[in-house]
């Protein structure tokens, strides 16, 4: 293809921390799973399950403070950002094309560039993943692995149950996240389009 066709869009910075989370992100979900249901799985035994789901956690926790900075200092969080005026009218333009419009052949409403990366839905889901829902479950872990250490705080925002129950609630959140994910990352010009790009840096129009 064209060079004039292609658009640089995943930076090096961003290809290894997608990579480091993707495959954080399915240990975690495999050991939250056996932590949480050990009565009916045998994926593992249960305390190398426990073991193996603190250290990818504090291990990914790491890793998104490397995106956070990165992100600041660039001035590419810039993306994350919403523009209140534009952003419904696009959201519903995006939820008909996704709903409707692909399976006749439209025209995606949204053009990548390097500096508009993702479409109106994809910008309100990575915003609420980044900026709220991923570092509340990075601190109700942090919380659950040393409850001791952290009662007062816990104590603070409700008891250990409620700590829990965002853990829980939040780590099935993130499961089915992983799998839409995937599913939307096959909507490119090819099935493999989307994550060659995550490979290569490069966005293929």
């Amino acid at each position: 293809m064209n060079n004039e066709k292609r658009l640089y869009v995943h930076p090096g910075p961003v290809r290894v921390w997608h990579w480091v989370n993707a495959l954080g992100f399915v240990i975690l979900i495999l050991t939250g799973f056996q932590i949480r249901f050990a009565d009916i799985l045998n994926i593992m035994p249960l305390q190398d399950a426990i073991t193996i789901h603190n250290y990818v956690g504090f291990t990914l926790i790491g890793n998104y403070f490397i995106w956070l900075i990165y992100y600041l200092s660039t001035g590419k969080i810039k993306i994350y950002i919403l523009d209140v005026r534009t952003l419904v009218p696009m959201a519903i333009k995006q939820m008909l094309y996704y709903g409707y419009g692909i399976f006749r052949g439209d025209e995606n409403p949204h053009h990548m560039t390097p500096d508009n990366k993702f479409n109106a839905l994809q910008q309100q889901a990575y915003a609420a993943i980044m900026l709220i829902f991923l570092p509340a479950q990075m601190l109700s872990g942090v919380f659950l692995w040393k409850v001791k250490g952290y009662s007062d705080y816990i104590h603070l925002l409700g008891g250990i149950k409620t700590i829990d129950t965002i853990h829980v609630i939040l780590f099935f959140f993130f499961g089915s996240f992983v799998m839409i994910h995937c599913y939307l990352a096959t909507l490119g010009h090819t099935p493999l389009a989307h994550f060659k790009a995550m490979f290569t840096g490069y966005e293929d129009h």
